[in-house]
């Protein structure tokens, strides 16, 4: 019995190294699509909590919005919620999903020049007329 299967192996040829072969793809696959990529949002959520700051606007895994007051020694962020400033609220630093620098949101005025300005080169544009 064991030497016909022997004999089956040996006129198959490549069964061995296909098998090899499949198997390495396999752990390949499970390396590039699931291992890798826990990795990288690992290392994105602890380069969130390292740049962490008072007064960055947040946004937790439960979907609140707050400011960050304090973080204390041991990691625990203190987090005030809404404008009742009696709202403070100690988390995990886990807890946070999305953090908003201080200051990084620019608002632009837009004059009233400048929106006909726009407006009139959008109705060129649509006309087929280029301004020369």
């Amino acid at each position: 019995m064991l030497l016909a299967l022997l004999e089956q192996q040996s006129q198959g040829g490549l069964g061995g190294v296909f098998w090899i072969f499949y198997i390495g793809l396999m752990l390949a696959m499970v390396y590039f699509m699931i291992i890798k990529p826990g990795k990288k949002q690992k290392k994105a959520q602890e380069d969130l909590r390292k740049s962490m700051e008072p007064g960055d606007s947040i946004m937790t895994t439960g979907g609140f919005y707050g400011t960050i007051l304090d973080i204390a020694e041991d990691g625990t962020v203190i987090v005030e919620f809404g404008n009742n400033k009696n709202c403070r609220i100690p988390m995990h630093p886990n807890a946070i999903a999305e953090v908003e620098k201080a200051g990084s949101a620019v608002v632009k005025e837009d004059t009233a020049s400048e929106k006909e300005d726009t407006s009139a080169a959008k109705d060129d544009v649509k006309l087929g007329k280029a301004k020369k």
